[in-house]
């Protein structure tokens, strides 16, 4: 997922990506240790992917707490 299109989404909407990306890296955790991925880049992609809507979600409840201050 592109950087802009996570900044766009509310944090309900992260969160539930963040619930799907996450189950997709388990998924791929076993699969790799039974040798059935056969891109193990997808992992490292699906790794990055967490961390970019954790960071969007760290973002977002900054701003909002800077709001109400």
């Amino acid at each position: 997922m592109k950087v802009k299109e996570l900044q766009n989404k509310s944090n309900t909407e992260l969160q539930k990506d963040l619930a799907d990306t996450r189950a997709k890296l388990a998924q791929l955790s076993v699969d790799y240790r039974t040798k059935e991925v056969k891109n193990v880049r997808q992992i490292r992609a699906q790794k990055r992917t967490v961390a970019r809507i954790l960071t969007i979600m760290s973002q977002n409840n900054k701003a909002s707490q800077g709001e109400q201050s």
